[in-house]
């Protein structure tokens, strides 16, 4: 007979034999919230936490839905809690209902001020000191009634909350994880080696990443994206990248390197606003020093028309840019 782990051994209802089990469980927002919460973070306790409720009152919750069921959500693993196969149905219905309801709320209490369609659109620091601001500005020029909410966020953060609905729309660099999300190309930028004017370097046209292993450099953004790439490309060559400083924005980075206290891995396109006042951009020469960006949505049938317009915009606009460069 299998068993969950809430309450210590998970027990079905009984039936009288013959009986069929015929129910019709409630499933509350808050109970789907929660239910979201433990299988995320592997944990009843951070799960808590991260809803400020008491862990109890979890555990009740989701062991109150076992016991409806008659089946086990949740088992033991080797990385935490994880959901059963009645729990991950469990999962990707959830997350499609609490997205929905948050589409709902976000959308009908936006016509009371006049507004005619809401987005939230969570983007990572590299596209927005680039420009996607400039390209939403564009959409609004053309669809002033629409309202549109940007914000900074790191890719893991920008694909967990789009698949359960938080945010209509992600933008961000393509090697994450996006499994079961749509995908629609964006813009491109290339990643360059940023010196202060004078550095022995300067005058390259291009160079190789091994070739600055061995400068003192900045550190962009610990933990991101682009900080996990530089860190595995260095290891590769049996290397390590010798940060004198660490910084958690692009344009400290730039200011720093300006100021001659070492070199960085920097975007050229979110750097070259900076190169009057001191920097000089020399391009990376591998192949993956071009970093293609991505705008992620769930499936089409799950966006209002105001979502599928601004992603076809910005889609629309990054391609023109492509031509234009070309």
């Amino acid at each position: 007979m299998p068993s969950g782990i809430i309450g210590g051994i998970w027990e079905p209802p009984a039936f009288p034999p013959g009986m069929a089990r015929d129910f019709d469980p409630h499933f509350d927002p808050v109970t789907l919230r929660l239910f979201v919460a433990v299988c995320e973070e592997g944990n009843i306790a951070r799960a808590a936490e991260r809803e400020a409720i008491v862990a109890s009152a979890v555990s009740k919750r989701i062991a109150a839905v076992e016991a409806e069921i008659g089946a086990p959500l949740l088992v033991r693993g080797r990385r935490g809690i994880e959901p059963t196969a009645a729990g991950q149905a469990l999962l990707r219905q959830a997350r499609d209902v609490l997205g929905a309801m948050a589409r709902m709320h976000a959308e009908l209490s936006e016509f009371a001020s006049g507004v005619q369609g809401s987005v939230r659109v969570l983007a990572s620091p590299s596209v927005l000191a680039e420009a996607l601001p400039d390209d939403i500005g564009s959409f609004l020029e053309r669809f002033p009634d629409v309202r549109v909410s940007l914000d900074e966020s790191v890719s893991p953060d920008i694909v967990r909350r789009v698949r359960e609905g938080s945010a209509d729309l992600g933008v961000l660099w393509g090697l994450a994880d996006l499994d079961g999300l749509q995908q629609r190309a964006y813009r491109s930028d290339h990643l360059c080696v940023a010196l202060p004017r004078g550095h022995a370097l300067a005058r390259r046209k291009r160079m190789r990443f091994e070739e600055t292993l061995g400068q003192v450099s900045v550190g962009v953004a610990p933990g991101g994206m682009m900080d996990v790439l530089l860190r595995r490309k260095a290891a590769l060559l049996g290397k390590t990248q010798a940060h004198r400083i660490q910084v958690s924005s692009l344009d400290a980075a730039c200011r720093i390197v300006a100021a001659g206290l070492g070199i960085a891995i920097l975007p050229r396109e979110a750097a070259q606003p900076h190169a009057p006042s001191g920097l000089t951009l020399v391009p990376l020469a591998e192949d993956w020093a071009q970093r293609r960006f991505v705008v992620i949505s769930r499936a089409d049938a799950a966006l209002s028309a105001s979502t599928r317009r601004l992603a076809e915009h910005l889609v629309a606009v990054a391609a023109a840019a492509a031509a234009t460069a070309i």
